[in-house]
């Protein structure tokens, strides 16, 4: 998808997610990796912090091999800052069946070069309630 002629960044905040559900829902993590700034990093919760494309791949395809079928995201906040811009928002992440194996809220930090916008820095923290 082209977000070249979207002057809103809310707008094309929304658009580059539903690029990261398609891509993710196709089983794509390079697609999904694509998406991310060249130092991007990722922020997972019980490891350290993902750099770079090739690993953030490597993280998504791990995601996906453990069942995880498909992301849904909800952008709740944005707030544009020129180059960059800063999304609040909520996440569910489902299995072949379309049941519900996690959910919670994320905060994306998304650098803009040329007309796109791509994802910077990406933290994310689960609201199911914990294991016993």
């Amino acid at each position: 998808m082209s977000h070249a002629y979207v002057v809103n960044t809310h707008e094309a905040i929304v658009d580059a997610n539903k690029d990261f559900v398609s891509a993710f829902g196709k089983g794509d993590a390079a697609g999904v990796a694509a998406l991310y700034t060249e130092n991007g990093q990722i922020l997972p919760a019980n490891v350290g912090v993902i750099t770079g494309r090739e690993g953030i791949q490597g993280f998504w395809q791990a995601v996906m091999n453990m069942g995880i079928k498909s992301a849904r995201l909800e952008t709740v906040e944005v707030e544009d800052f020129g180059e960059t811009a800063l999304e609040i928002g909520k996440y569910t992440l489902c299995g072949a069946k379309d049941q519900v194996l996690d959910s919670g809220k994320y905060l994306v930090i998304w650098k803009k070069d040329s007309d796109h916008w791509h994802l910077h820095r990406d933290i994310w923290t689960t609201s199911m309630p914990a294991s016993k």
